[in-house]
């Protein structure tokens, strides 16, 4: 069983494919298995690396709390790449994969050849902040006392979730038993260390300004909560683009993979291209008097 040792912790990981390297980073209430249909796809061309987060058996579920952050969770993208043997990938995160990218692309530059930041967002308003650590704090309890079996079925049937059950009700069951069966201290570790102590987005806008690696922002336009720091990721991060899926909720990965993998093929080849730039304008001004002066002016 191939793992990755990274501070405190030895990460599961699978590497499946040839080709330039793609990483996927799951979100907290999926794994390396949430990624299936990315690695089916993608790995008939590209090299796909997944892996369990430290607190995803089989990867190793820390006791200590003090290993459980958002610096760790960066540095674990770092880590399974060392170990893989990779020294420049696309790295394609979903939720708190997305806010592990996020965080990648600005420390580890050198290793991102493109950023593919999805469902980021929730509870990284300033305004929100306290609501969001609350709710955190309590899911937390709720995962020391009643286990991962029951916290699970009933985090699965989330606001954000019941798109992806209504569409595809099969899926959602698959989703829903995997994350039945996470283990409740590494879930709860991950909350209080990772989802809780999470700088705010909005704190974070002069660093945000200066990732130079292309990125694609990805939401769902029925995933709230994500909407408002999809935008500010755009407009703050000069090099990327911003897709929103309409009817769409959190797991949007799962929820839609046709098109999830159609958009993200285009993506990874413009940027193999070179055709996926800076913005192309300054924002802000003037949108009908922003052209070039004419006769007379």
């Amino acid at each position: 069983m191939p793992l990755a040792a990274s501070a405190g912790a030895r990460l599961y990981y699978e590497d499946t494919g040839t080709g330039f390297p793609i990483v996927f980073v799951h979100e907290f209430a999926g794994e390396a298995r949430s990624w299936e249909p990315q690695v089916r796809f993608f790995a008939r061309r590209h090299r796909c690396i997944t892996y369990n987060a430290r607190g995803y058996p089989p990867s190793d579920v820390p006791a200590d709390p003090a290993l459980y952050s958002q610096g760790h969770a960066c540095d674990d993208i770092a880590a399974v790449m060392r170990a893989a043997g990779v020294d420049k990938a696309h790295i394609v995160g979903l939720s708190m994969g997305g806010f592990a990218t996020v965080h990648f692309g600005m420390k580890h530059p050198a290793l991102a050849r493109s950023l593919i930041i999805a469902g980021c967002g929730y509870g990284a308003k300033p305004d929100t902040r306290a609501a969001f650590q609350a709710d955190t704090e309590e899911l937390a309890r709720r995962y020391d006392a009643e286990g991962a079996a029951a916290v699970g079925a009933f985090y699965a049937e989330g606001a954000a979730r019941i798109q992806f059950k209504t569409k595809d009700p099969r899926g959602w069951a698959e989703f829903k038993a995997q994350l039945c069966l996470h283990d409740a201290k590494g879930a709860a570790n991950t909350l209080r260390g990772v989802q809780k102590m999470r700088p705010s987005l909005w704190d974070l806008v002069e660093r945000l300004a200066r990732i130079t690696a292309p990125t694609l922002i990805v939401n769902g336009d029925e995933d709230d909560h994500c909407l408002e720091a999809g935008l500010l990721l755009k407009r703050t991060i000069p090099t990327a683009g911003l897709w929103v899926m309409p009817k769409t909720g959190h797991t949007l990965n799962l929820e839609e993979p046709a098109a999830f993998n159609a958009a993200l093929a285009e993506f990874f080849a413009m940027v193999e291209t070179g055709r996926w730039g800076t913005r192309a304008f300054a924002p802000g001004g003037s949108a009908m008097l922003s052209g070039a002066p004419g006769p007379g002016r």
